[in-house]
């Protein structure tokens, strides 16, 4: 089982990276050429989310970006160091952060774009855990 692991500062730019590096890892670990796009807007959206939490909340954490292939998986596991739900700023009327999207509308994209997805709450923050089949042929 081999691991990539990454931890960005809290800054929009960094999102376009974090996406570079999982799709990457990920034709590196065997998942499909068609799955390839879907990996990286599952990522992309997990780490804004993560960026606009830790921005509102703890700016000066890292997020965290944990990338996993094992015999017939690729994980992806996104994890900001904020308090439980910070993730997933809302304001009194449910919308993110003062924003046009509702705050599970992410969380609704990732649902349907990643095979499997587990998000976990803990008192160090949230972690969104996201896979998809691979090869796990590591060349």
């Amino acid at each position: 089982m081999a691991t990539v692991e990454l931890s960005f500062s809290p800054l929009p730019a960094h999102v376009r990276t974090a996406r570079l590096v999982a799709t990457a890892v990920a034709r590196r670990s065997g998942v499909d050429e068609s799955l390839l796009d879907v990996v990286r807007l599952a990522v992309g959206e997990a780490c804004s989310r993560a960026v606009e939490g830790h921005q509102l909340h703890c700016p000066a954490e890292p997020v965290r970006l944990s990338l996993t292939d094992s015999a017939d998986r690729f994980e992806v596991e996104v994890t900001d160091n904020c308090a439980p739900g910070a993730a997933v700023p809302a304001s009194p009327d449910g919308r993110s952060g003062g924003q046009v999207m509702p705050a599970g509308l992410g969380i609704a994209v990732i649902t349907g774009l990643a095979d499997d997805v587990e998000i976990s709450e803990t008192s160090a923050g949230t972690s969104i855990r996201m896979s998809w089949p691979s090869a796990g042929a590591v060349r």
